[in-house]
């Protein structure tokens, strides 16, 4: 679940982002309040009946003395009814939360009822502007929304506990009755029954079976619906879209992130794309059969393309699988037996798969290719003598699903942190003799020079298997899997190969020459299979993109490369990374600057680049709102593309319920499509331009410095680590990659920065989200009037503000103070005045520029949801504290640890983020 964000900042000409809750205490909610009283009473029996009234009545105590502020007065309770306890208030905030959803969903879809949906709006935007149609079919044959599902542990709900909610989301969509009272009754009671904390952490594969799960969901019916919805928008406004087009695609890296993971092996990433491939050629077998059952058009009352009827002899000879029946049946009825063989030739790719057999050339599909080749064989025929109505439903419904999905529901996306690609490429050159030095002692233009020439020429370095060590031979045999992979199920599997922690060109190139001695590449051959993304992750890479990415792009051979890969380049920006090492005033503008200074310089090289955007769940690790975000980029980047993560919680939030997925994929693809067409230029004036440039450079660093002052601070690390419960995030068992890199210290550098805003979150400091945003608006105050302009009318600063300030609102600094009194040591605790003195700063300034009289004033549903989870929060925090202060003072055990954890759930599930 995401950030409770604002549901909707912007003019009512302008959609919300369905990733914002309506809450239960907006007064014209009466029927969701009516809801949540009914799921909370449910609760309440079930707790009852399965562990009697004296619980019950201990939550009720609990309440009582919540909102007297009485709660140091309660007596110290046992471990099992602390578990208790914690896992009422737990299951409380997964029924609100999950009823906010449904009625959310529900709200939407009736405003778009009344005002039309997002496309619909923002196509009806594009035409007012006056883009001629030519323009708006340009980039619609290009646009291309690519959400990429990440396995990053920050979903602390478990897959069970999540069916079960979603199954009760179901229900109170159904109409009153007392039957679905009943079955309310019985999914709450089965809530309760389920262990929310996991036994053993899930494996890379159990991760991937979670992603197929919402890929699978989606690919149902959100997909063809909002492509639907395009098509229809766009033919109103004279635009076609073309059926090859492929709007919305999906990306994933579960099995694929090797980074930092240990467990994501060669042999993982085959099985996981296996796993892909049999779910999503099931679900293609299963849409192919019923279109099979809907186009029985007899040949004898309207015809059928020769081209048709020739492959289909084609197909029924090499098909004996076929049966008899159906040959005999259907035998005036083309399209009907033309798909039964589709259908047939799907269940041999799947034995394939499965199998892991080799193509067989005219019976089973080779890849997704040749299954649209048929499929749009069918459509060019149904839609040229049957007309467009018979073409234009479920058949071309199909046609663009599988556009979408393919034959694996996702492209894979591989990741490697860039260390390990020069060990390995340094291990086969030094074993060729060809370098003065070893590898390792060479500079970074020396390794630049030494991976240039070997791209030039064509020699291998080594024969197959490579001769290098284990750890070296694991990272160059992930480029054997995608070989493999393109081989197995075509071009679209993978498409990118991403390098973590790109520091300079070379750490590219190193890949490259790895990818080369797997076969993916061989640039005198004319073959570049696979494109390379550097990943560009703290403040001082953004800084220094242009050098990096000019030096790649002045490289002949890596050029060459771009040229295999249609001139264009992908750069990944990392939200996370940069935001911890330098705040979220550094990390937002050096994102913003890098976009703009990577864009310029490709146009000046000829290339078109694209932007992939590590945004996490929360704002402290680039989150918030997903329309604002798009259309706050800078002008000319978005240019028919979008490519983001979704991460843990805003995964099941987004995509959980049908009505919601298919609200925020719309939404994505509207965004994508105004952004590209009415953000071509500018939209401030040249002098604004270098006005608001110059006061965001002072304004961010001015912030950084303060941010830099506070994580360098001795002891920092020791005030972190003591009064945060980041110690047990690794026995929560989220997922399947460490918290800390391997071989990393106890600092702070190496911890992820999943854990990092984790740690703040949980004790309510939320340091990432704000920290020094006060002390840069101090700084540039002398231009008040500037940054009041640039709030009213700049989109980037506006959404910059907005998120910060909600998450102002979600920090309580005298909650923290009981986690630091409690838990840090007296020497340390003077930090916490330090994080007061800074939150107060930035709450002063942050009004003053907004001119609200408190946060979150033109948000007063947010604001209440806030305010009433308060009374539910409070309470796990106070039981976190006191069981904190146990475990650090020595006591162990099972029980404890697992009433611990329980509170971490609990305070997730209410924050509605983990990290």
């Amino acid at each position: 679940m995401t950030d409770t964000a604002s549901a909707d900042r912007q003019p009512d000409s302008r959609p919300a982002d369905t990733s914002a809750a309506p809450t239960a205490d907006a007064s014209p909610d009466a029927d969701l309040r009516r809801d949540i009283r009914l799921v909370t009473s449910l609760l309440g029996e079930t707790i009852v009946r399965t562990e009697g009234q004296e619980l019950f009545d201990l939550v009720e105590q609990v309440r009582e003395r919540t909102k007297t502020g009485s709660l140091d007065e309660l007596p110290e309770l046992s471990l099992a009814d602390t578990v208790s306890l914690t896992r009422a208030f737990t299951a409380y905030f997964h029924l609100a939360n999950v009823t906010e959803q449904v009625h959310r969903g529900r709200a939407l879809a009736a405003e778009n009822a009344a005002r039309g949906g997002w496309v619909e709006r923002a196509v009806e935007r594009i035409g007012e502007a006056g883009v001629p149609a030519t323009d708006v079919a340009e980039e619609v044959a290009r646009l291309v929304v690519r959400p990429v599902f990440t396995a990053h542990p920050t979903e602390v709900t478990r897959r069970s506990t999540l069916d079960k909610l979603r199954r009760i989301a179901a229900l109170l969509d159904e109409p009153d009755s007392s039957r679905r009272t009943r079955r309310l009754a019985e999914s709450i009671d089965l809530l309760w029954r389920t262990d929310e904390i996991r036994v053993e952490p899930p494996d890379p594969t159990d991760e991937a079976r979670n992603g197929v799960y919402y890929l699978e969901g989606l690919s149902r019916a959100a997909v063809p619906d909002v492509v639907e919805e395009l098509r229809d928008r766009l033919a109103e406004a004279g635009v076609a879209l073309p059926l090859e087009a492929t709007p919305l695609r999906f990306g994933t890296w579960m099995g694929g992130d090797r980074d930092g993971n240990p467990n994501v092996t060669p042999a993982v990433t085959q099985e996981v794309l296996r796993l892909q491939a049999v779910h999503g050629i099931r679900l293609l077998r299963t849409r192919v059969d019923a279109l099979r059952r809907d186009l029985s058009i007899s040949d004898r009352l309207s015809p059928c393309d020769p081209d048709l009827t020739a492959r289909l002899e084609e197909m029924l000879a090499a098909l004996p699988e076929v049966e008899r029946r159906y040959r005999r049946l259907n035998a005036e009825e083309p399209y009907r037996l033309f798909l039964t063989c589709v259908e047939v030739r799907l269940g041999l790719t799947e034995t394939r798969v499965r199998e892991d057999a080799e193509h067989q050339p005219y019976r089973d599909y080779r890849d997704d290719t040749e299954l649209l080749d048929d499929l749009q064989l069918v459509h060019r025929s149904v839609a040229t003598h049957q007309g467009p109505l018979a073409a234009g439903g479920e058949l071309e419904r199909l046609v663009r699903t599988v556009g979408a999905t393919g034959l694996t529901l996702a492209t894979l996306d591989v990741r490697e942190h860039s260390d390990k690609h020069h060990a390995a490429v340094g291990q086969l050159l030094d074993r060729v003799g060809s370098l003065e030095v070893p590898y390792a002692e060479l500079d970074q233009p020396g390794r630049m020079a030494a991976l240039s020439a070997e791209l030039a020429g064509r020699r291998p370095l080594a024969r197959q298997p490579l001769p290098l060590d284990e750890k070296a031979a694991v990272t160059a045999e992930a480029f054997g899997t995608i070989r493999w992979a393109l081989d197995a199920f075509g071009p679209r599997t993978v498409e990118s190969y991403i390098v973590s922690m790109t520091m300079h060109a070379d750490d590219i190139l190193a890949a490259v020459v790895l990818g080369r001695e797997a076969g993916l590449v061989d640039l005198p051959g004319g073959v570049a299979r696979v494109g390379f993304v550097p990943l560009l992750e703290t403040v001082d890479e953004l800084a220094n993109a242009v050098e990096i990415l000019g030096a790649l792009f002045g490289d002949p051979s890596y050029r060459e490369l771009l040229r295999l890969r249609g001139d264009v380049q992908e750069v990944m920006l990392g939200y996370s990374d940069s935001n911890k090492v330098g705040g979220i005033a550094a990390s937002q503008w050096q994102i913003q600057r890098a976009q703009r200074r990577i864009r310029d310089l490709a146009r000046e090289h000829g290339l078109r680049v694209t932007f992939f955007h590590g945004r996490g769940g929360s704002v402290g690790r680039g989150g918030g709102p997903t329309y604002e975000a798009i259309m706050a980029l800078p002008f000319g980047t978005v240019d028919g593309e979008v490519k983001v993560t979704e991460q843990g919680e805003v995964i099941s939030d987004k995509y959980a319920l049908p009505s919601l997925a298919r609200q925020n994929l719309e939404l994505l693809v509207a965004a994508t499509l105004e952004a590209s067409l009415l953000h071509r230029q500018d939209r401030r004036t040249p002098e604004q331009s270098e006005r608001w440039d110059a006061l965001m450079d002072d304004l961010s660093g001015a912030a950084h410095e303060r941010y830099r002052g506070l994580v360098e601070r001795h002891g920092l690390a020791d005030y972190f680590l003591a009064s945060t419960p980041v110690d047990l995030l690794g026995a929560l068992h989220i997922g399947s990659r460490p918290a800390k890199r391997p071989g990393a210290d106890a600092g702070l550098d190496d911890l992820r920065a999943i854990p990092w805003v984790f740690g703040w979150t949980q004790s309510r400091q939320i340091v990432p989200g704000w920290f020094g945003v006060g002390s840069g608006l101090s700084a540039t105050a002398d231009r008040i009037e500037d940054l009041r302009e640039m709030y009213d009318t700049w989109p980037f600063f506006r959404t910059f503000l907005d998120n910060v300030a909600m998450t102002l609102a979600k920090t309580d600094l005298e909650i923290a103070r009981q986690y630091v009194g409690a838990l840090a040591p007296a020497e340390l605790q003077p930090l916490l005045d330090d994080i007061v003195a800074e939150h107060e700063l930035t709450l002063a300034q942050v009004l003053e520029v907004t001119g609200d009289d408190a946060l979150l004033d033109r948000e007063q549903t947010l604001r209440t949801t806030l305010e009433i989870r308060e009374n539910y929060l409070t309470p796990l925090h106070h039981l976190q504290v006191q069981l904190l202060a146990r475990h650090r003072a020595g006591e162990e055990g099972p029980e404890l640890e697992r009433a611990l954890l329980h509170t971490i759930s609990g305070i997730a599930a209410g924050m509605r983020n983990t990290g």
